[in-house]
């Protein structure tokens, strides 16, 4: 089934003009049905429209938590939910969450989700009969506890707890662990960010997924970005982008 009607619900300007932006640029033809700023609004614009193929909703609005809205009406819809704190995501996939996107919206991240939403529609006939399938199969597992890696002529593994952080070095994945020792990594850091509990992992940037502990000092930086200090290779710069920065002080602060 193609994607071509969406509901966005949101009550910050600036985030609904973006996520309309990079909708209209990855899916050109979709429709935007409507963008709502309140539990009242969607409620309402629910119970008077067409069902959208999904919703894009935002946890936090001006009049209480997105989940309410459930409470107030049955949603057909699949839903991504977007917010700009991570602590709501288990809560998220009680209802019809398809994903969970935290803001800043990266537009890889947006393709993702919307190609994991048509790859599976497009395999069943029915909608109806669908939903529970598609939340199946996208919901994520439980997040990932261990790597099993090459070692000289065989495998060893390492747990997630004992990275410090990953990275990529020309095109490679690393993990740099809490003992000093570097390993490569398979996966890579998109699919890394997807596995990782978000409760002590946060991808800084395109190049680094930090563990909570692995940072041993933060500094502002020029146009309100961080600048990240990492225990065993204090010489390694991470810059947080100021768009960023907000998210990442609630995370370490949580």
């Amino acid at each position: 089934m193609k994607l071509n009607k969406i509901l966005i619900i949101e009550d910050e300007k600036p985030n609904a003009d973006r996520l309309k932006r990079l909708l209209l640029k990855l899916r050109p033809h979709v429709e935007i049905l409507s963008v709502e700023d309140s539990i009242v609004s969607a409620v309402h614009w629910l119970e008077n429209n067409v069902v959208p193929d999904m919703i894009m909703m935002d946890v936090r609005l001006a009049d209480g938590l997105s989940f309410e809205i459930f409470n107030k009406i049955e949603i057909k819809s699949p839903v991504v939910f977007t917010t700009a704190y991570d602590e709501y995501a288990v809560q998220a996939f009680k209802y019809n969450s398809i994903d969970y996107l935290l803001k800043p919206i990266e537009e890889e991240e947006l393709e993702a989700t919307l190609k994991r939403y048509e790859t599976f529609m497009e395999s069943v006939p029915f909608i109806g009969s669908a939903i529970e399938g598609l939340l199946n199969y996208i919901q994520p597992k439980d997040y990932r506890k261990r790597f099993l890696i090459v070692h000289r002529d065989g495998y060893k593994t390492v747990l997630a707890e004992d990275i410090l952080y990953f990275y990529t070095e020309l095109g490679i994945s690393k993990a740099m662990l809490n003992t000093g020792v570097v390993e490569n990594i398979p996966q890579t850091l998109e699919e890394l960010e997807k596995q990782l509990d978000p409760r002590y992992f946060f991808r800084a940037n395109r190049q680094f997924i930090i563990h909570i502990d692995s940072v041993k000092q933060i500094y502002n930086h020029f146009n309100g970005k961080l600048k990240l200090e990492l225990r065993k290779q204090p010489e390694m710069e991470v810059i947080v982008s100021r768009e960023k920065a907000s998210i990442f002080k609630s995370w370490m602060d949580y």
